[in-house]
């Protein structure tokens, strides 16, 4: 069984709309690690389905060493990110560890993904679980 690692910050809309999603395509055959910057970000990915949920820059850390594949906005590797809710230690646990990262072009910071497209988060998120997700699922 593959396990995925979902992390979000702030109010864990992004995190758990991806939750959701993979709940609905892949149900109890994958296990879903709610993983917040924050407890209430955890709260609501727990809500949306997720098997199992941890806060906090230690757990993010030590968590992503285990799962096969992250998920989350491009802000869960720029340290000071979220409204400094990632910290330096977090963005390097995520951007080192060796599970393979799919990254939402979504950020507040001042980035630009250059040939990017700009779409609605509910059509990243598709695509992200649909074209990107599946193919580590299979």
């Amino acid at each position: 069984m593959k396990k995925i690692g979902v992390i979000d910050g702030q109010g864990g809309g992004i995190g758990s709309a991806i939750i959701k999603k993979i709940k609905e395509l892949y149900g109890e055959t994958v296990e879903v690690v709610a993983l917040g910057t924050n407890a209430i970000a955890t709260a609501q990915m727990l809500k949306a389905g997720a098997n199992r949920g941890a806060s906090g820059e230690n757990a993010i850390v030590q968590t992503t060493k285990s799962v096969d594949v992250i998920l989350g906005p491009l802000g869960i590797i720029i340290a000071h990110a979220m409204m400094g809710e990632v910290t330096p230690g977090i963005a390097e646990g995520v951007a080192g560890s060796p599970a393979a990262k799919l990254l939402l072009p979504l950020t507040q910071e001042n980035v630009t993904i250059v040939g990017v497209a700009r779409l609605p988060m509910p059509h990243l998120i598709e695509e992200l679980i649909d074209m990107h997700l599946h193919n580590f699922i299979t």
